[in-house]
């Protein structure tokens, strides 16, 4: 928060550094309801309530990694990356990932509240088939930043649009590692919610505390951690209001407009001081 504070004031908006914010205040809370569902075991609102959470929270993070993904895909292609059907084909992902998130919540609050197996059965469906989009989803930047250079490669003297700070290789990384962490935390969860349900007293080792704290909280903080450090704000930033190919490159919109503008008035001056020298020459004459 205090990046994004000190960037606003500057002019420089970023707000995915206050997504990461809030990111990391949802998962405080979600740590302090498993302490305190911990102290009161059984409280099911508690209980609900952190499960929830824990689904949750990691969805922000994967819809971040999206969007450095699109920005990498107009970079290298403006013309496709821009185009709208690509921009649909984002926002439906977005739309998908909130109608995910609904179908797990209801389908986990559903499953504390009843005894009956066919709804437990069809409850437990709809949160295998949410955390498989979700593992989808985690992994999708990978293919899409991979595709895209492998198609500038086959154009002759490709050159991207530069945007943010610092070199392509390093973005493109930072990019494809946090999306290979939170794809293995994902795969994780997914593959434990394949499994047989075993009993509270022979769990496997999948089932330990050290497994999941491993492979949720400590993989989401070494990404989040790597992006600050990284100065993720300053090499990720594009023009604010950008809509259509070449801004990125030129500065934004308003950078496009204030030099389409001065080559306007460059012309006009010019014009008119051609028709000064032809009626001063005239007067000579």
């Amino acid at each position: 928060m205090l990046i994004f504070q000190h960037n606003r004031k500057h002019g420089h908006k970023f707000v995915f550094s206050a997504l990461c914010f809030g990111f990391c205040m949802a998962r405080i809370t979600t740590l302090s309801l498993r302490m305190a569902w911990a102290s009161h075991s059984t409280n099911i609102n508690l209980a609900i309530a952190a499960s929830i959470f824990v689904q949750a929270g990691v969805l922000l993070l994967f819809i971040v990694n999206l969007i450095f993904a699109q920005r990498i895909v107009r970079s290298y292609h403006p013309s496709f990356g821009w185009s709208k059907g690509l921009s649909w084909a984002f926002k439906f992902l977005y739309f998908c990932v909130f109608a995910s998130l609904c179908m797990v919540i209801t389908a986990a609050v559903q499953t504390f509240f009843t005894l009956n197996t066919s709804i437990r059965t069809k409850d437990r469906d709809i949160i295998l088939f949410a955390g498989t989009f979700s593992a989808v989803l985690a992994f999708l930047p990978i293919p899409i930043t991979l595709i895209s250079l492998a198609l500038a490669r086959t154009v002759p003297n490709h050159r991207p649009e530069k945007f943010g700070q610092g070199r392509s290789r390093t973005k493109i990384f930072l990019l494809l590692t946090a999306t290979l962490l939170l794809s293995i935390g994902a795969c994780f969860r997914l593959g434990v919610n394949f499994t047989t349900p075993r009993p509270l007293t022979d769990p496997a080792w999948y089932h330990s505390k050290a497994c999941f704290y491993c492979f949720n909280f400590v993989i989401e903080l070494i990404v989040v951690y790597m992006y600050a450090i990284s100065r993720f704000d300053r090499r990720f930033h594009v023009p604010d209001g950008s809509f259509m190919p070449g801004h990125y490159g030129s500065g934004g919109p308003a950078t496009t407009a204030s030099a389409a503008e001065e080559i306007v008035n460059s012309g006009a001056n010019h014009s008119e001081s051609e028709d000064k020298h032809r009626l001063n020459g005239g007067e000579r004459v």
